[in-house]
Parts: structure tokens; sequence; C-alpha cells
């Protein structure tokens, strides 16, 4: 009993700054107060951008203003006028160890507060999303997230909250964002609504480099990245990119993959000059891209 009451203890306490977000049709999803007037879910479960509601603790529902969203991270942020409710505390999701058991806390206007009990997967360093985002840690929960769970707070044994729950960052897997990262994503959409990241204007398609390319170009990798789009007038276009081209270089180091090509592409890259280096015709060719700002809804590197 001393452990159901321990976890029954946690998710009470946790449940007070846990709200239900109505950003989508039909099943709300979940949302954490992280701080006063603030509170932040997952952002692919925010389908529209006006007439987004809330339904807190108490069971009022009031109406929330959006701030911004950055589906790299899968962050979503929305800001509520003349509410004043305590944030919650975020741990440090470095202290997670495989194994390790975990609640996730989630909320649903019409029966209050659930718990979903689990168990850390596993977990790593720094890790860049599919999306272009980066997580400062990887923690993959053991099994998917039941429907709703998008955007709970996930909590420790201790009761501290090391993050919020996505499962559109890892296809069948539930994700934490560490609370590290929705501290720095929260910043910047507060600050100007979106996350500024670097811009080439390629569409692209790994590929294996031929045999004789590796050996007459001495490389050490056997892969790059066919360009097969250009967004018209963009950096790369701009530099003289060509469809057919083969990336295998971003500023001297290998781009093997599109995780190579993101890794390159933070925000204090957007301005500054990369040297490229590309494969054309069987010939090794360079030249220098000026980095735009990403637009927030294309879909191109």
């Amino acid at each position: 009993m001393d452990l159901s009451d321990n976890l029954a203890d946690i998710v009470a306490r946790v449940g007070r700054s846990v709200v239900a977000v109505h950003g989508r049709h039909r099943m709300p999803s979940s949302g954490v107060i992280w701080r006063r007037g603030v509170v932040v879910t997952a952002a692919h479960t925010l389908r529209r951008e006006d007439g987004i509601e809330v339904t807190l603790t108490d069971g009022r529902t009031v109406a929330a203003v959006l701030a911004g969203l950055d589906l790299g991270s899968d962050v979503g942020v929305l800001k509520l006028d003349g509410v004043d409710l305590d944030p919650i505390g975020s741990g440090d999701a470095h202290s997670l160890k495989p194994g390790h058991l975990a609640l996730a806390v989630a909320r649903a206007d019409d029966s209050g507060v659930s718990a979903d009990f689990g168990v850390i997967g596993s977990i790593g360093g720094p890790w860049r999303t599919w999306k272009g985002g980066q997580l400062d840690a990887f923690v993959r929960l053991d099994g998917g997230l039941r429907p709703g769970f998008s955007g709970a707070a996930l909590a420790d044994m201790r009761g501290q909250v090391i993050g919020i729950c996505t499962s559109a960052l890892m296809r069948g897997a539930g994700i934490v964002i560490p609370g590290m990262t929705v501290e720095r994503v929260t910043d910047e959409l507060l600050a100007k609504g979106r996350v500024s990241r670097g811009y080439l204007g390629v569409g692209t398609q790994r590929v294996g480099l031929l045999d004789a390319w590796v050996n007459k170009m001495n490389l050490s990798f056997s892969s790059g990245l066919l360009i097969n789009s250009l967004a018209p007038g963009g950096p790369a276009e701009q530099a003289g990119v060509l469809i057919g081209d083969v990336l295998i270089e971003l500023d001297g180091k290998p781009c093997r993959d599109m995780g190579d090509v993101s890794a390159a592409l933070g925000s204090a890259s957007i301005g500054q000059q990369l040297h490229i280096a590309l494969i054309r015709g069987g010939e090794r060719h360079a030249c220098s891209v000026t980095v735009d700002e990403r637009p927030q809804r294309n879909s191109c590197r």
C-alpha cells in the first residue's frame, strides 16, 4: 500500500499543474502549466491557431492564445490571461536510467486527471529529431502513449517532472521532451513566436557513393545526399547548386544523411556562409552558400 499511496500522491501533486487543451477536433490533449500564465503542450496536437481553450484543474474552461509552435521539437506554447496558477517544477532528464519507473500525468475535461505507469526504455545524449529539432536528451518510454497523453507531464518516482510526453517524434514509441528543452524552446517562442533554424532550400535523398568516387576523392564515407529539388530563389539555387548534384560535405564535415545537414543549420548559422562540396558529373565541385532562415511551413531543409 505504501507504493500505491506514493504513486497516488505524485499524481495528485503533479496533476494540479496539468490541464486539458482543446486545440483539435474530438479528444483534447494534455498540457502543463510551465510558468505563470503559460501552458506548454505537444505542438502536433494543436490543429488550429484560434479558438484554443484550456480546461483548468478546478474545472473552468478558459481561452488560450497561441504564442508559438516548434514542430521540430514538438513544443507548443499557450498564454492564459488572468489565470494565476502555480507552475510545475521540473527535474533533470539526465538523472534517469533505463528501467526507471515513471508516471505520465494527463487530464481530460470530462474525467479529470489520468495516469499511466511505465518504464524508461532507453536514454541517451542530445538527439536531433527527424523534423530538425534538437532535444537535450533522448528519453524513450517503453511503449506508445495512450490517446490524450501527448503533452502530459512525465514524473519520476520522486515526483519531479522531467519533461512532457509526445507520440509525434518516433513511430510507435512515446518520447519525452526534456524540461531543459521545453525551457529553451519556450523562451524563444515567447520572445518571437518561432524557433529560428537555418535553411538551404534543398530537397534530398540519401544515396550510396560509387566506389570509384570514394577512391578518387579519398572519402572516408560511402553515402551522400542527392539533390532532387531546389526551392526557387533559395540559398542553394542562388549559390549555383543543381538538381542531380550529390552533396558530400558542409564546411569540411561529411554530409552522409539529413542529420548531418540539420546539425549544421542551427540558429547560429543564419546569415553565415557555408562551404559545400558536391559531386557533379563524377567530379568534385565546391561552392559557398549563405544560410537563410528556414520558412516556418516549408518542408525543404
